[in-house]
């Protein structure tokens, strides 16, 4: 049978051929599966843009050449589609060869993307309407694609997921949707209330992704959580964002105001649904905003423990009816076929105690799981002793504080590790790797494995929820920076509640949010009083202006800053916290932000790791200092250019000591400095999710003492250097989804010590080195199927190796516009 014959076809028929084509080969579980998976979903971004060619194509008037070369290029996926559908499994030549004709077209999508860009529509002159069409569809395209060279690890704009179990929802889901789809007479706004804790979050979200309302609102979705500080520039900022648009400066809530006019009109133009999520009490201006801008298919949802009446006649969730409670406990205690070893009467108790809430009665239960009946029944004495209380949410509160003291003494440092999440900003998600750094100075873990299973202890409480953004990043290989912990508010503000039961002077951790300029009254009015406190998390807002109050915090071990804006400085007395072993610095605004004062941290001693996100790292080399203890630096979403090159103290003088390097997300990295090659004690080196990185210095063959390479998702990094021979200490090399390495080191047999090698989706590869023959030390291989192949040819010679393939779970976040 011969190929595909295309005749005269149009461009628009080119293409449904061609994923007609894709779609038939992965319904077949056929090879190359996951990479077609990757071609339809840039096909995907490509559609929009083809359908509006072919709809104004006369108006256009688009050069033949240009016309002709984006049909050739679709006529050539269809003959690679249709050549692959040939190939055998057993045919290994012919499954790489076509393996890296796939590769190569599917990079040439962008270029043809480039091509009717910049030849093509913005030469077209004029302002006709079909131009204007076409020029926002290439524009909204181009932002999906670069999507890969943002952050990946967040979905902007999407609700959460749903819990394993939802009960109770089905009559207030139908009822949400009769209230909302039909306001008419200009209202477009509806507020969903309720007490916290009672699942309006969970019901908001499940209205998103009910079936009736997406065939409404199709990719018109999106999902912001609010919050107690409500920052309107920050919203819009996100809202931009999340439909693929460039993000705009916006400098004031003036502009912020238009640019919100902007896209409400913009994307009102088809039907609209946007909810507001977690909106307190005082927040009436910030919605007045949202619903001053009246169009027929606008609406908007609002989940608040307010009702805000002068917004209309708010929707009141009830707490779960008892049928509802006990599936739910019964659930969360997993007591299954269990439940008839526990008396009735215990078990109703325990529900009639949570007053119907679904998150007490999923932490009350998960604090009752596996325990003997006697436990249970001291739950319910210990109840009995305290006093009533008739609000609701102070009710709530009580029945998770006895949740939490409920912990025995071999679960204390569980207990504290929940006190610890409250020194992060509401709504926000916590990054695993900040919380190993915080733990491993104040419990003096050692191992990074034991934090994290802290965090899945609390999670089995659902005190947290532990989410893991890339499913491949569980194996086991101690790589946590794609995990993070999300935490109800009522959770938050019961650790909060916790570190105030003291007097300010007598607490152990002190977790302080500042409004505007104003601190705590007992921060402004302290006499020189020592605070004997080891944890200090300050966080501030957008106004802030920078003025610190001085504070005697000598006992300080570990300091956490939260802030939002672009300019932000150090605490003078940062310099007296002798003791100081942590320091965590968090920037939430959009933008990398200046951090100043850093040369205060000169002094101190006991200073052994420090993590930054989002900061300019010029910023903080512009005044280099020495700091001999530091051990360990993390670098997330930073920019970091030529700081180091240019640094006027090598960096192997300011970090003399330090073991281990992280340096994540960090998208102007273009070449690794080779400055960073000097540090002689390094023992772990991450650069991960640098998509620009293109180069690895020769000199790296310098760091004799490195055990650990990770280079995870470097999609533009072409080779390693040969001077990698000279790792000798090297045990796990990491280059996993690094898609443009074509080979390995000629000499890297000469690593004598590599154990673990991870390549999936290294599919550029096609030989390996013979000196891989002389890796006596390597037990474990992990890639894909297409590469297996590669290292079964030496299987013979190789007998401890253990080569696991991969499970297929390719990474489509970069082409996501992250809506529902």
């Amino acid at each position: 049978m011969g190929g595909p014959d295309f005749g005269g076809a149009g461009l628009g028929a080119l293409f449904n051929v061609l994923y007609d084509g894709l779609k038939e080969l992965i319904g077949k579980n056929v090879i190359y599966k996951s990479l077609f998976k990757a071609i339809i979903a840039r096909l995907d971004s490509l559609h929009p843009l083809i359908k509006e060619i072919e709809k104004y194509n006369k108006d256009l008037d688009l050069p033949d050449k240009e016309l002709e070369n984006l049909k050739v290029g679709m006529e050539k996926g269809i003959e690679l589609v249709h050549k692959c559908s040939k190939i055998r499994a057993w045919n290994i030549y012919k499954k790489y060869k076509y393996a890296n004709k796939l590769l190569d077209w599917n990079e040439s999508l962008l270029g043809l993307l480039d091509m009717l860009n910049v030849q093509g529509i913005r030469d077209v002159k004029g302002s006709s309407v079909s131009v204007r069409n076409i020029e926002k569809v290439v524009s909204r395209i181009e932002s999906s694609l670069v999507l890969q060279y943002q952050d990946e690890t967040e979905v902007w704009g999407a609700a959460p997921e749903l819990p394993a179990l939802v009960v109770g929802l089905d009559f207030p889901l139908k009822e949400l949707k009769r209230k909302l789809l039909n306001l008419k007479d200009g209202v477009s706004m509806l507020v969903l209330t309720a007490p916290g804790g009672c699942g309006k979050t969970t019901l908001a979200t499940a209205f998103c992704r009910d079936q009736e309302v997406k065939d409404t609102f199709r990719d018109n979705i999106f999902f912001v959580t609010v919050s107690s500080n409500p920052n309107l520039e920050r919203i819009v900022q996100e809202l931009h964002r999340c439909r693929g648009s460039k993000v705009p400066t916006l400098g004031n809530e003036v502009n912020a105001v238009k640019w919100l006019h902007h896209f409400l009109k913009e994307q009102g133009q088809n039907p609209l649904l946007l909810v507001l999520d977690d909106v307190w009490s005082g927040s009436e201006s910030l919605l007045e905003k949202f619903d001053q801008f009246k169009m027929p298919n606008y609406k908007l949802l609002v989940t608040s423990r307010s009702e805000f009446r002068g917004f209309g006649s708010p929707y009141s969730l009830q707490s779960l009816d008892y049928h509802n409670a006990m599936k739910l406990f019964h659930h969360s205690a997993s007591l299954g076929d269990k439940s008839s070893l526990i008396p009735q009467d215990l078990s109703r108790q325990m529900v009639e105690r949570c007053k119907g809430f679904p998150l007490a009665i999923k932490v009350l239960g998960r604090s009752l799981c596996g325990q003997p009946i006697e436990i249970w029944k001291k739950r319910v004495i210990e109840w009995s002793r305290g006093s009533t209380v008739h609000d609701s949410e102070a009710e709530l509160l009580l029945c998770l504080q006895s949740s939490l003291e409920a912990l025995d003494k071999e679960m204390a440092i569980i207990k504290e590790c929940f006190l610890d999440l409250g020194s992060f900003p509401e709504d926000q998600r916590i990054p695993a790797a900040a919380l190993i750094d915080i733990w491993g100075e104040l419990y003096d873990l050692d191992e990074d494995t034991e934090c994290i299973a802290n965090l899945y202890e609390l999670t089995k409480r659902s005190l947290a929820n532990l989410v893991v953004t890339r499913k491949e990043n569980m194996e086991g290989d101690e790589y946590y920076n794609e995990h993070f912990v999300t935490q109800h508010d009522i959770l938050r503000e019961l650790a909060i509640y916790y570190s105030k039961l003291e007097p300010a002077e007598q607490r152990t951790r002190l977790i302080i949010d500042i409004r505007g300029n104003k601190p705590p009254k007992w921060w402004r009015e302290q006499k020189h009083q020592l605070m004997k406190a080891r944890l200090l998390s300050i966080s501030t807002d957008g106004v802030f202006s920078g003025k610190w109050h001085n504070m005697q915090v000598p006992e300080v071990e570990v300091l956490v800053l939260n802030f939002q804006t672009e300019n932000h400085a150090l605490p003078e007395s940062v310099e007296n916290m002798d003791k100081l072993k942590a320091l965590i610095v968090t920037n939430y605004g959009f933008l990398p932000a200046e951090l100043s004062n850093f040369q205060l941290l000169s002094s101190l001693s006991n200073l052994k790791r420090i993590r930054l996100e989002r900061i300019s790292i010029l910023s903080i080399t512009k005044n280099p200092i020495e700091l001999k203890s530091l051990q360990k630096i993390s670098l997330f979403m930073c920019n970091i250019g030529q700081a180091f090159s240019n640094c006027s103290i090598p960096i192997s003088s300011a970090f003399p000591n330090i073991e281990e390097m992280n340096i994540d997300y960090c998208h102007d990295l273009v070449e690794l400095p080779a400055e960073l090659c000097g540090l002689s004690q390094l023992k772990k080196l991450s650069v991960t999710n640098c998509h620009k990185l293109s180069a690895l210095p020769e000199e790296i063959g310098k760091l004799t003492k490195l055990e650990v390479l990770r280079l995870k998702s470097c999609t533009d990094l072409v080779k390693l250097p040969g001077s990698m021979k000279n790792l000798k200490k090297l045990d796990f090399l990491d280059i996993s989804d690094c898609f443009s390495i074509r080979e390995l080191p000629e000499d890297i047999g000469d690593i004598s010590n590599l154990r673990k090698i991870n390549m999936r989706q290294c599919l550029r590869l096609e030989e390996l080195p013979l000196s891989v023959l002389d890796l006596e030390q390597l037990k474990e291989v992990i890639c894909d199927e297409e590469t297996k192949y590669l290292w079964e040819s030496f299987s013979s010679h190789l007998n401890n190796v253990s080569i696991n393939v991969a499970k297929e779970n390719i990474n489509l976040n970069w082409l996501h516009h992250t809506k529902i």
